[in-house]
């Protein structure tokens, strides 16, 4: 088996962060925004794997990508629990019809 070069996986770390922001600006569900999100901060994992291939000694980019695993985890869970509140209080989990905290 050959080895792939990194190049494709900053293709494909590029086109992933490029359809996340994309969801981030045009979508206005919630659980779909925090979806955007996610994917932005997996495309940033794959390049930071990618361009630690190029320090064989050393492990920081896995080790930064684990961190940022972390971030992201925590990040979900209490985003989906301030989800669940702001739809328990407004019924609507679409960001547009959120504008009560505007004043």
């Amino acid at each position: 088996m050959e080895p792939v070069d990194s190049h494709l996986f900053l293709i494909v770390g590029a086109a992933l962060f490029a359809i996340g922001l994309a969801v981030v600006l045009l979508k206005r569900h919630a659980i779909v925004v925090l979806m955007g999100i996610e994917l932005m901060l997996n495309a940033v994992n794959i390049n930071l794997v990618a361009f630690s291939q190029y320090d064989p000694d050393r492990l920081q980019g896995q080790m930064l990508s684990l961190f940022v695993m972390v971030v992201a985890a925590a990040e979900s869970a209490v985003a989906l629990a301030i989800v669940l509140q702001v739809y328990r209080h407004f019924r609507t989990a679409q960001l547009d019809e959120l504008n009560e905290m505007k004043n």
